[in-house]
C-alpha cells in the first residue's frame, strides 16, 4: 500500500480492512512516499502495534508506481496484491482472489464502488481523456491479484492507466483474466484521486469549448 498524504483514518480503515481477512497469511507492507502531514506519527505508531503483520518503509516522495515498486521488491509472499490507502478490502478479498489463481497467473477485477452521484461510475477512457467510460470497463491498480514472478518480471510507470499497461503487458507473457468479485470497496467519492483531477480537467475542457 502506498500512501502521501492521505487522512489517517482512511489508512487506519485500510489497514484494519487487511486485517480482518479471513484469510490470515499475508504481509502488509506500507510505503510513506514522503507524507507531510503526519507530524504525530499516527501512522507509523499503529504500524508498530501490528508489527507482526505489517512493515512500514518511508521514502522521499517519488509517486504512487515507484512506490509500489519498491513494495514489489521487500516482499516475499508467493502472491502479491495492492490495496489503495482510501479504500478498503471486504473481509474474503484475499480468500475469493486466492480461488481465481488456479487457471490465472494475474487478474484484476471488478469493485463495488462508492460514489456520491451517478456520474461519478464514469472515468477519463486511457485511450482517450476526453472521452468517458465506466469504471468496470477498467483495470484498477488495486484489484490486480498475481503470483509474484509476474510483478517481478514487470514495473509500473508513472503513466495514467500504468494499472491497465501493467495488465496488457502481463498477458503477452502470462495467463491473465478480468474476473467479477467486487470484494475489493473502492470509493470514487473521493476528490482528489487521480482519475477525479483528470475527469475535472476534461469538464473544464468541454466547458471552454462551449
Amino acid at each position: 500500500m502506498a500512501v502521501f498524504n492521505t487522512d489517517f483514518s482512511l489508512v487506519q480503515r485500510a489497514i484494519k480492512s487487511v486485517l480482518n481477512q479471513d484469510y490470515q497469511n499475508f504481509e502488509l507492507i506500507i510505503i510513506d512516499d514522503g507524507s507531510d502531514n503526519d507530524p504525530q506519527n499516527l501512522l507509523l505508531n499503529y504500524a508498530k502495534l501490528h508489527q507482526d503483520k505489517v512493515s512500514y518503509i518511508r521514502q522521499a516522495n517519488a509517486g504512487q508506481s515507484k512506490a509500489l515498486n519498491r513494495g514489489v521488491l521487500n516482499s516475499t509472499g508467493d502472491f502479491i496484491t495492492i490495496l489503495d490507502a482510501d479504500d478498503e478490502y471486504k473481509p474474503q478479498h484475499l480468500s475469493s482472489c486466492l480461488l481465481e489463481m488456479e487457471d490465472a497467473d494475474l487478474i484484476a477485477s471488478t469493485t463495488e464502488t462508492v460514489v456520491d452521484k451517478e456520474e461519478d461510475f464514469f472515468v477519463p477512457d486511457k485511450n482517450d481523456h476526453q472521452k468517458l467510460i465506466h469504471v468496470d470497463e477498467c483495470i484498477l491498480f488495486a484489484t490486480l491479484f498475481g503470483k509474484r514472478e509476474v510483478f517481478l518480471n514487470l514495473t509500473f510507470d508513472g503513466k495514467y492507466a500504468a494499472d491497465a499497461a501493467f495488465y496488457e503487458i502481463s498477458a503477452l507473457s502470462f495467463k491473465v483474466k478480468k474476473v467479477s468479485l467486487n470484494t475489493y470497496i473502492y470509493y470514487r467519492n473521493m476528490p482528489n484521486s487521480i482519475c477525479s483531477v483528470l475527469k475535472r480537467k476534461h469538464q473544464l475542457s468541454n466547458l471552454e469549448a462551449n
